[in-house]
């Protein structure tokens, strides 16, 4: 069990909450669901599909206000070169408090030892989020994808 305890603290260095973070797939379909929703992202109205995927991906970790999922991180990897970074995602209610930036690092220190770890933001507006951790852009590629809806 990995759990990482970190506080949040106001200015005035009160403590607003502690999220607890764990690559336990403790989370229930209907955790996941609400989680993904919160954002709007439409991998969350495909509640079955996503909880089924979310536990076969290599590696999840969860972020938690007490027994609440407030912010999850999914990686794909091949075991020893490449890491595939797809979900980053954090309650609305919760953002702005650390706790993607804490996703980051664990995912960081996890693939410490791997050549890569990749991903692709969806909006373009993120790129500043991922250059503060090391990410850069890949001059001269593009990303591409195939969608069924």
């Amino acid at each position: 069990m990995h759990f990482c305890n970190v506080r949040s603290a106001t200015t005035t260095g009160e403590i607003m909450c502690e999220i607890k973070y764990t690559e336990e797939k403790i989370f229930t379909k209907e955790q996941v669901e609400r989680l993904f929703l919160s954002v709007n992202w439409v991998s969350g109205k495909y509640p079955d599909k996503l909880f089924r995927a979310l536990n076969n991906s290599s590696t999840v970790i969860t972020a938690w206000s007490g027994d609440e999922l407030v912010g999850l991180v999914r990686l794909l990897d091949d075991g020893e070169m490449l890491a595939y970074l797809h979900y980053l995602l954090v309650r609305p209610d919760f953002q702005g408090k650390g706790i993607a930036g804490k996703l980051v690092e664990l995912v960081k220190e996890k693939y410490k030892d791997f050549m890569y770890i990749e991903l692709m933001p969806e909006d373009v507006k993120n790129v500043p989020f991922y250059e503060k951790f090391g990410f850069k852009i890949f001059e001269g590629g593009t990303p591409m994808i195939r969608c069924k809806q």
